[in-house]
Formats: C-alpha cells, sequence, structure tokens
C-alpha cells in the first residue's frame, strides 16, 4: 500500500518523515521535494529509519471511517499517524505529546516504555533526556490487534525488538487544544462584551498610565470584581457563545464516510412544504452558533444564526493546515445563515425525532417553507 500511496505524489515533510533516534535525539533523513519509494525502501534498509505517514486517512478509507466516527464521539478533531520501524531501531526519542494517544499495533511487534509525566496533561509537545524520565513505569510488547491508550503528558519511547521484519502501527490522536483552558479562552471575551453592553464599570477607562506599570497588583481587586460579575451572569442564565472552537472544529474535520463522493449526492425526494414532516439528518455532523452578522452593513453589533456543517469538507485537506484554503489561507465554511427570530423553529428541528413543518415556531407559512427549503438544499434535513 505504501508503494502504491507514495506513486501519488507524496512530498518529505509534509506527508512523509524518515526519522531515526540517535543518542537521544531525532535525526531526520528528510530529502527535498517528492518522496522517492526506492529511496524510502533504500533509508529503511541501510540507515535502519522510521518511515513516518502524515495523515493516511487521506488515502485510506478504512482510518476514513474510523477517525470520522471518533470525531463524532468525541467532538475533538482526530488525526493520524503511521510508524514503520526496521528490527533493532527506534524511530523518536523520549517525549510527551499534547493529544490523547491510542496506538494500534498492525505489524510486527511495538517495544513500549512508559514513563511518570514531568507535565501532567501538558499541553505542548516536549522531548524530554534520558537522565530526566526515570525508569518505566510500564515496559510491554505491542503485539498485531493490541492496543495501548494513554494521556497527554505521558512520557513515552518505543522500538522495533531485533529478530523481528519490522514494526507497523498506527497512532490515532484527539484532544489538542481542547482543555478547559481553550475553552474560557474562547467563550469569555464575548461574555466580557455582552456584559460591556449592560454594565458601564466595564466600559469606564481604566486607571492613568495603568499600562506603563511594571506591578499590576493593584487592579487585581478590580478584575476580581468583574469575574465575580461575570459569574454572577452565568449563574443567572446569561447565555456562553462559542466564538471559534465550534467553528473551527466543524471547519476542519472530516467529511462523513458514506461510501461515495458528497459531490454525487443531492436534495432527495420531493421539495418541503407546510404540510410535510420533516427529519434532521447529519446532526452530528453540524454546529449552530450565534455570531455577529457577516455581511457588509451599517449595522456591526447584528447578531445571526449560522448553521456550519462538514459534509462538503475536502477528506485531501484533513488536519493539513490551511491547504482546504481560500487565497488568504482561511478554510472554507459550508452552511446557511439565519435570522435570530428563527432560533425556536431550529431548536424544534434539532431536538425533534420528527416533526411538521406547519408546526415550527415562526411567524408565516413562508419563512417556515423557506426554512426548512434551505435545510434540505444542503442536506441536513429530508422529507419523510
Amino acid at each position: 500500500d505504501l508503494q502504491s500511496i507514495v506513486s501519488q505524489g507524496l512530498c518529505y515533510g509534509r506527508d512523509i518523515n524518515v526519522c531515526k533516534c540517535v543518542n537521544g535525539k531525532k535525526k531526520i533523513f528528510n530529502k527535498a521535494g517528492k518522496v522517492s519509494y526506492a529511496q524510502l525502501k533504500k533509508d529503511f534498509d541501510q540507515k535502519k529509519a522510521t518511515i513516518q505517514f502524515h495523515q493516511p486517512q487521506r488515502f485510506k478509507d478504512e482510518l476514513w471511517r474510523i477517525q470520522e466516527k471518533l470525531e463524532c464521539f468525541f467532538g475533538s478533531l482526530v488525526g493520524s499517524n503511521v510508524y514503520i520501524t526496521p528490527p533493532g531501531s527506534q524511530g523518536l526519542p523520549p517525549h510527551y505529546d499534547d493529544v490523547e494517544v491510542f496506538i494500534l499495533q498492525l505489524e510486527g511487534e511495538k517495544h513500549w516504555q512508559l514513563y511518570q509525566p514531568t507535565v501532567n496533561l501538558a499541553q505542548e509537545y516536549n522531548v524530554e533526556p534520558e537522565d530526566r524520565i526515570g525508569t518505566p513505569t510500564h515496559d510491554f510488547l505491542l503485539k498485531p490487534g493490541d492496543l495501548l491508550y494513554f494521556p497527554r503528558g505521558i512520557i513515552h519511547q518505543a522500538d522495533t525488538p531485533s529478530g523481528v521484519s519490522h514494526s507497523t502501527h498506527v497512532t490515532i490522536s484527539t484532544y489538542q487544544n481542547n482543555s478547559w483552558r481553550d475553552f474560557l479562552l474562547d467563550v469569555i471575551p464575548g461574555l466580557v462584551l455582552d456584559s460591556a453592553k449592560d454594565n458601564i464599570d466595564f466600559r469606564r477607562s481604566i486607571p492613568q498610565k495603568l499600562l506603563m506599570k511594571m506591578d499590576l497588583s493593584e487592579s487585581s481587586k478590580r478584575v476580581s470584581g468583574f469575574l465575580r460579575h461575570l459569574a454572577n451572569q452565568l449563574e443567572n442564565g446569561r447565555e456562553l457563545k462559542s466564538s471559534d472552537m465550534k467553528k473551527d472544529f466543524i471547519m476542519n474535520r472530516l467529511p462523513p464516510f458514506l461510501g461515495t463522493s458528497f459531490d454525487s449526492l443531492a436534495p432527495g425526494g420531493k421539495l418541503p412544504k407546510v404540510d410535510c414532516t420533516i427529519r434532521l439528518q447529519f446532526k452530528e455532523y453540524s454546529v449552530i452558533t450565534v455570531e455577529p452578522d457577516q455581511d457588509l452593513s451599517d449595522d456591526k453589533h447584528k447578531e445571526m444564526i449560522y448553521i456550519y456543517h462538514c459534509l462538503k469538507n475536502k477528506r485531501e485537506a484533513h488536519m493539513m493546515g490551511d491547504e482546504d484554503g481560500n487565497e488568504e489561507g482561511i478554510p472554507q465554511t459550508h452552511g446557511l445563515r439565519f435570522p435570530l427570530s428563527h432560533m425556536d423553529a431550529l431548536k424544534q428541528i434539532w431536538s425533534c425525532d420528527t416533526i411538521c413543518v406547519k408546526e415550527l415556531n415562526l411567524a408565516s407559512d413562508a419563512e417556515k417553507e423557506n426554512l426548512v427549503v434551505s435545510l434540505w438544499s444542503e442536506l441536513l434535513i429530508e422529507v419523510m
């Protein structure tokens, strides 16, 4: 399989790394440009280098199918790498990751050593020197079919024992930048902006020359008061709004595995009318957000409902940065836009197994039909 995939024009660095752990450090043998299978095999056989294949779900349907289901389960992006290591060799030095890790052994055997974390639930990747990690807490062999899990921050290293032909395993990882830290950084700015509309204290000027002081401790009491106010707002029902995390997840995740190209799909059945019964489709592949209106207008503070989905996302760009972006490198979004008055109707559709269009909480039959036709055109509902 690797030879046929390499023939599709894979590049060093982006798609393939060739590496080896030498004296506790990662040595990279990448060449420039396109990957040559003959050169890969030469480095594997002669240099005992590991072949690290980035994001193989872009090419292998089996991984696409597994990972998109895991993205539904976790509500977080799920990436993967395949590691092929020759006997008596180690690809990477001891390190810890900023992701939750699942290891599935595919071929041969791999010798694993796990160590106590120096940073619990780490949120960055880091190599740890041998003299700092101590003795292993776990020391074992993985054989074909074995599955290993360890959380962020667990220090680990793995080698292929001598006497086996090679080792192949796939690493499936998730929950990168998906902690309470990240969620708070996402929702607190919106909460502050909303509170400032109602509370003049948030709009008062900061003290003279505050930004010029080295020590900002004098402001701690004032900031504590603002934080208490925000906490009271939440306890009294103030709604949290995710500004980026929801959108980033849906824009960058895998499309559903349908066994066929989404481009070949089209809305099926009859056009929904006010007397039809409808059912939501692809609920786990869509999100609803409330955001400032993205269209240029005089009212910069107007909010709209946006429904984003991943049905048209490009599998080939999954976890590859901005390759699915526009000229500015921004990932393309797919979805719909509605006024805030449509929120109750959308909640009805999202919460009911089926619902008759005429029961939707909107002022007119025309609004009801326009809403469901828009959803139907994006394959988000079907007519029963």
